[in-house]
């Protein structure tokens, strides 16, 4: 192939006019349509000066021309860095900065203020709206729509995604075509996509779920999406029927679950609910299947992985699991102290080697190293156990593990307690500084919906099922748990907003 990620993925669908989007306004884009047009923006790429390797930042709204850029960049050699719509100017300049983009493409209303930023670091700055305008858009219609695909090979840089950052400066995962195409290859398998599938598809298209998964997956198997530009309950209870699978969020479960127009029959006609980017609550997976029939699909991944596990799509999917390695991932649970492999059932941290680890962090050679062994096992951060039947649990990150008085604590044993409590809809577990015992666990409950959980009681009850020095030294009410874009609870604004919980 002369450009394996590009070829695979978009150049296979060339002179199809299948449906490849159907956007919310009614109209539905082609896959011959779609590949016209990503060789315009191409070309306008190419005449703009850039050359395979360099990157192309964007900051832009969910639209059709926001996958077009992102095809436009494989077919070019370029690596594409999506960029979080709600990240700052501050923020963004860090990431222009940090990759050395040779463009930035940002939203057209946001040109004037980001202008500096571009002049700053010497990059290029154009825009691209949501239907059809910006300047970028100008350039491209005027062009060629063919566009000679760049040769790469699969071990050639396809995008950067950066970290979030919670414990320093965001890290920039260097992900190869052959990092997407092994996992969205293993991924149409496992999940049975065929062109037959419509994925109603209502993530953000800047983060590994959206994008590399929802969005690749779809590509290799020839289906179509249902195009949200955000998430709409309306939209998505009204649409759900034209529709055969979904991938989302945590809270787009809960939030169709909180609907009583969402029904058995309007998810009759779908044969798979994928779940991940953050921990379903087992309440949530029961309430579900009592809905619809169905059982939500859990699977893990993150930003230099993609997907390493899912839950089987025609086995026994496990509430509080995300399933099994998947085919070509090799995982392991290890001692976060000495590297080594621990027993079955036993807790410690998650390490992963395959195709579909990333190739490191961008510029970080040090942290490159720390994180990523010289075997090929990524150290994931994550902390999480084997059962004797195979099936993964995560417990927690490991920058969450309290260490209280000596004693190991992991947040989600206690978390999987407190959200069984009368009264409570989910729960979040933080350490605190703490004078004699280094640190110590506060219990964060949000309360269902009209109903005041009994704090005394809880702790009385929580007594019986964890050990003295587990239970939490403190419970507190609050509104709502943090969260970022993907669902993720923030535990590190939670540990900053009552770090000063037990000073004297």
């Amino acid at each position: 192939m002369v450009n394996p990620l590009y070829d695979t993925l978009f150049g296979r669908h060339a002179g199809k006019a299948t449906p490849f989007l159907h956007l919310e306004d009614g109209q539905t884009i082609t896959h011959s349509d779609f590949l016209a047009r990503t060789a315009r923006f191409a070309n306008a790429l190419a005449a703009m000066g850039l050359k395979p390797g360099d990157r192309l930042a964007a900051q832009i709204d969910k639209s059709a021309d926001a996958l077009v850029l992102y095809a436009a960049c494989v077919q070019s050699g370029l690596v594409f860095l999506p960029l979080n719509t709600a990240y700052t100017a501050d923020e963004v300049s860090y990431f222009i900065e940090n990759s050395g983009a040779a463009l930035f493409v940002c939203q057209p209303e946001r040109r004037d203020a980001l202008t500096g930023l571009a002049t700053a670091t010497n990059t290029r700055l154009e825009t691209l709206g949501t239907t059809g305008g910006g300047s970028l858009a100008d350039l491209a219609k005027d062009q060629p729509d063919v566009f000679e695909t760049v040769e790469r090979t699969i071990d050639d840089l396809a995008a950067f995604l950066y970290t979030s950052g919670t414990t320093g400066r965001s890290k920039g995962a260097m992900l190869t075509q052959g990092n997407l195409l092994s996992n969205a290859t293993t991924l149409v398998d496992i999940w049975a996509f065929t062109e037959q599938d419509v994925l109603l598809h209502a993530l953000p298209i800047f983060h590994t779920h959206g994008l590399f998964v929802a969005v690749n997956v779809t590509l290799m198997a020839g289906g179509s999406m249902i195009f949200m530009s955000k998430f709409d309950l309306d939209f998505m209870v009204t649409n759900m029927h034209r529709a055969t699978t979904m991938m989302g969020v945590p809270t787009f479960y809960t939030r169709l679950l909180d609907d009583p127009r969402f029904t058995k029959d309007i998810a009759q006609h779908m044969r798979l609910f994928i779940s991940g980017s953050a921990p379903l609550l087992a309440e949530t997976h029961v309430a579900f299947e009592n809905r619809t029939g169905l059982r939500i699909l859990e699977r893990y991944g993150m930003t230099e992985t993609n997907m390493n596990t899912s839950n089987p799509y025609g086995g026994d999917r496990r509430a509080g699991t995300v399933g099994f390695p998947l085919p070509g991932v090799e995982l392991k649970i290890t001692d976060p102290a000495t590297g080594k492999t621990l027993p079955t059932g036993e807790i410690g941290q998650i390490e992963v080697r395959g195709q579909n680890v990333f190739a490191g962090y961008w510029q970080m050679p040090e942290k490159t190293a720390e994180e990523l062994r010289a075997d090929g096992f990524f150290i994931t951060g994550d902390l999480g156990m084997i059962d004797d039947d195979g099936y993964v649990t995560i417990v927690g990150r490991n920058k969450d593990l309290i260490i209280s008085g000596g004693f190991n604590i992991y947040p989600k044993e206690i978390e999987l307690v407190l959200d069984e409590q009368p009264g409570v809809l989910e729960s979040a577990v933080i350490g605190v500084p703490h004078p004699d015992f280094g640190e110590t666990v506060i219990g964060l409950i949000v309360a269902k919906a009209g109903e005041t959980p009994n704090l005394d009681q809880i702790s009385e009850t929580i007594a019986q099922s964890l050990a003295r020095f587990k239970q939490p030294r403190k419970l507190v009410i609050i509104s709502e748990l943090p969260r970022n874009t993907m669902g993720k609870v923030q535990k590190n604004v939670l540990r900053q907003s009552y770090e000063a919980a037990f000073e004297s």
